[in-house]
């Protein structure tokens, strides 16, 4: 196939015009974990030098598009899931992206909350919570740790009900608490020893942080923090005036 060469003598730098070329190649070409060509094969391809390949493939490894494997070249990354930002359960979310939704419960168990959970659940000094730890996945692939909190009294025997399912569900169909609304914030963070642990990625690894409060009516039912793995989920949002 032929390959479309650079113009050396255009408004846009190379090294830009080659990150371009790449970025369809690894979109409409490659599939996930498929190598792109050598830093060799892409100077002769499309006539520019190393230092504006090397700059191109550092663009692609920086933006998630592409990772380096020591010793054996540069491959294309695997998807990011691409997330409406809307309000949905998880298995719900995944679902719409026609991805298989998991769960495995890391703990459940009765806790005393920071005041931030405190606050956000509205609970009286000395109320007792359920603190539910679990690690999502999609496809099978780790993507997600959430920290939820819930008040201990609002839900009685929360610690019966199936963690693996979906909690929004429980919480309608088993408690009358249906969630309708939610305030959610979206930070970036890196992730901590025990986050990267649990998700399979290395400390500090970029990863996006929610800090979610979800309602029944007027009522805080839940309180959760969830850390996603940056380089599999990213968020779509439509704007307008």
């Amino acid at each position: 196939m032929a390959r479309q060469q650079i113009d050396a003598g255009g408004m846009v730098p190379k090294h830009a015009q080659l990150r371009a070329i790449l970025v369809d190649m690894c979109t409409n070409e490659l599939a996930p974990g498929d190598a792109l060509p050598s830093e060799r094969q892409l100077c002769t391809d499309h006539g520019v030098s190393r230092v504006t390949v090397r700059e191109a493939i550092g663009q692609l490894v920086a933006e998630g598009l592409a990772v380096r494997v020591h010793g054996r070249g540069t491959f294309v990354a695997e998807r990011a899931y691409r997330s409406e930002l809307r309000l949905a359960s998880f298995h719900e979310d995944m679902r719409r992206l026609g991805l298989e939704p998991g769960t495995v419960v890391l703990s459940v168990g009765r806790d005393t909350p920071a005041a931030a959970t405190a606050a956000a659940l509205r609970l009286p000094d000395g109320r007792q919570t359920w603190h539910v730890r679990r690690l999502r996945l999609a496809d099978g692939t780790p993507i997600a740790v959430d920290d939820a909190w819930y008040d201990a009294e609002l839900l009685p025997d929360l610690d019966e009900v199936d963690f693996t399912a979906s909690v929004y569900e429980t919480l309608a169909t088993r408690y009358s608490r249906p969630v309708d609304r939610a305030e959610q914030t979206v930070g970036a963070g890196s992730a901590s020893s025990e986050i990267a642990t649990v998700l399979g990625i290395t400390k500090g690894s970029p990863v996006m942080a929610f800090d979610r409060i979800a309602y029944s009516g007027d009522l805080p039912v839940e309180h959760a923090y969830t850390w996603f793995r940056a380089d599999r989920y990213t968020v779509h949002m439509t704007l307008a005036t």
